[in-house]
């Protein structure tokens, strides 16, 4: 499979069985509609071991690849209006780095508007042996970046998070409302 959807109000999805972004390109995209009080996760998978997440906080969008504990690598978007937005982040895979990681770049998305881009690594590993699954609407018990690490759980609230999309195949960025 090359497209996969998960939806929010569900249990987190075990690594074994999530979608795999590991020596790939890889899309996220996060249908939602926005109040003034919008702010949460949206999308996370894995721990301040190793994981990635797309959340809203302070009014503005980030995009956190925690590259094993020891590199937050952030995308932040300027301050986001209410509304119904496709928000996302795009990453290409350029080559291979020294132990195996994914170099590349990343590209962070509001509708098709990039306001965000940086340089990109990404680990060969599995985040987690165990727990830390993938979440819609939340993270799980241990956060994937410290911009949050002090709210828990950060579960999406003031708005209404529809779904997220994640594509793993080749073709280009598309915006999920059109």
């Amino acid at each position: 499979r090359t497209r996969y959807v998960y939806y929010p109000d569900t249990s987190p999805v075990p690594e074994g069985v999530a979608v795999s972004i590991r020596g790939r390109d890889y899309k996220i995209l996060a249908d939602v509609v926005l109040t003034d009080d919008s702010e949460g996760v949206l999308f996370a998978h894995g721990s301040r071991f190793g994981g990635h997440s797309l959340f809203i906080k302070d009014h503005k969008l980030y995009y956190v690849y925690n590259f094993l504990g020891e590199d937050e690598q952030i995308l932040e978007s300027s301050e986001l209006s209410p509304g119904k937005l496709t928000l996302g982040v795009e990453f290409t895979r350029e080559k291979a780095g020294q132990n195996g990681e994914s170099v590349g770049s990343a590209t962070l998305y509001v509708g098709t508007d990039s306001v965000d881009s940086k340089a990109l690594r990404v680990q060969a590993g599995k985040f987690t042996l165990s727990g830390d699954g993938l979440c819609v609407g939340f993270d799980s018990a241990d956060p994937v970046s410290s911009l949050y690490h002090d709210r828990g759980s950060f579960p999406f609230v003031g708005g209404e998070l529809l779904g997220v999309g994640i594509d793993v195949s080749v073709d280009q960025y598309l915006d999920l409302e059109k």
